[in-house]
């Protein structure tokens, strides 16, 4: 089932905007590239603890039709692949801080674990 294009119509701003970063995986995507300006799709996915290649591969190639995320292909054997925050991406990171502070005081006030991404075995 094809997915309806995420063009409204919207009842306000903040519907427009989660609409775009609507998925679990979206904002963790937008962060990880803030942190490291480019990465490959396997450096992303190790990054990501949990995350699927299928689900990443849709997140990213849905980023990329939102004007996101920047791929950019090299062509080379075997081919590489870098993704990159467009500046509407990383305006959207900024304007998404002000949520993660919030996030990371609720879990200091209720004593909620944080991942380390470094450790967290793949599957």
């Amino acid at each position: 089932m094809a997915k309806a294009p995420r063009n409204g119509p919207y009842i306000c701003g903040i519907d427009a905007a989660l609409d775009v970063v609507s998925g679990k995986w979206k904002g963790l995507i937008l962060w990880e590239l803030d942190a490291h300006q480019v990465r490959r799709f396997a450096e992303l996915r190790r990054s990501l603890p949990g995350v699927s290649e299928k689900m990443l591969t849709q997140h990213l190639r849905e980023m990329e039709e939102d004007g996101l995320v920047h791929r950019k292909v090299y062509a080379e054997v075997p081919p590489r692949v870098e993704y990159s925050l467009t500046e509407d991406g990383r305006t959207l990171n900024q304007a998404l801080g002000p949520l993660g502070a919030w996030g990371g005081e609720r879990m200091r006030r209720e004593g909620l674990e944080a991942v380390d991404a470094a450790e967290t075995p793949r599957g």
